[in-house]
């Protein structure tokens, strides 16, 4: 097989009320919804900026079930604004550790907070950029 060169698309979530994750996406990280240009379903696209997309699918009766090593990291310049921010939005967030409402530093010096959305997903935000 000839090598071939990968990048990152975009990442889907099944949530349990696509209003509440869109709200709770732009709310926390100003995230613009873009069109759905794949269907007509209720499904709804957020940009992560670089043409890269978080998909919200709506599955209503789904059993949504995770922990914190499944989970999406997003780094950001400002990593003490945005735990202002989430501060805030009075969203709990925590270490690695789960001890709460505290950022852990890496051995490699990144500083980040892990956090739940709606449906329990685990995302984490860091200052690698």
């Amino acid at each position: 097989m000839k090598t071939s060169l990968f990048t990152f698309d975009h990442i889907a979530l099944s949530v349990k009320n696509v209003d509440e994750s869109v709200e709770f996406y732009q709310s926390v990280f100003q995230f613009n919804e873009i069109k759905n240009t794949a269907s007509n379903s209720k499904t709804r696209w957020l940009a992560l900026g670089e043409n890269k997309q978080l998909h919200l699918i709506p599955k209503p009766n789904s059993d949504i079930k995770t922990n914190k090593a499944v989970h999406f990291a997003l780094s950001t310049t400002d990593f003490n604004s945005f735990v202002k921010h989430l501060v805030t939005l009075k969203i709990d967030y925590s270490d690695w550790r789960d001890t709460p409402n505290k950022d852990y530093i890496r051995k490699d010096g990144i500083q980040q907070v892990y956090f739940q959305d709606p449906n329990g997903y685990w995302i984490e935000v860091n200052n690698v950029v």
